[in-house]
């Protein structure tokens, strides 16, 4: 049997930080259906293509994969379905003014249950990188993880 998550991370998406400037994160919550649910305690759960867009006064999740759960009988939910997130009016008012005036996207970053068990979604008001960021991101990354070498070999 698969161990149950009740509180904690269910999914990352460690590509946004590597591809995305995160200005600002803000926790959301979401609205799923009962298999959805019993899908996400069991860990299952895709980000990498995800992103949030404004419709209207709402913001949706477009993208995220949730797996169908085996034990479900005939009342199965969609895998890919976009899903409603839920935000303070002002919150959501200044991620959709952003997107609208400043050209940035709004990016999934972690989907987690929090203490009282109710799942959220942490999103990230980011800016794409080029080419260059990135490759500066990574030789930085290289050269920090070669000063620790450096330092555990002196002692």
């Amino acid at each position: 049997m698969a161990k149950l998550i009740s509180h904690g991370n269910v999914a990352q998406n460690r590509k946004a930080r590597f591809n995305y400037a995160i200005q600002d994160t803000v926790d959301a919550g979401i609205v799923l259906t009962g298999s959805e649910v019993k899908s996400l305690r069991l860990g299952r759960c895709t980000l990498v293509e995800a992103f949030a867009q404004p419709e209207g006064s709402e913001l949706f999740l477009v993208n995220a994969h949730i797996p169908a759960y085996e034990g479900a009988s005939h009342f199965q939910h969609v895998e890919n379905r976009k899903r409603k997130l839920l935000l303070k009016r002002k919150e959501l008012s200044r991620l959709v003014a952003s997107v609208q005036r400043e050209g940035m996207t709004i990016v999934p970053l972690s989907l987690y249950f929090n203490d009282r068990g109710l799942a959220k979604v942490q999103l990230g008001l980011a800016k794409g990188k080029n080419h260059i960021d990135r490759r500066a991101d990574i030789q930085k990354r290289d050269w920090q993880r070669e000063q620790g070498r450096l330092m555990r070999a002196k002692g």
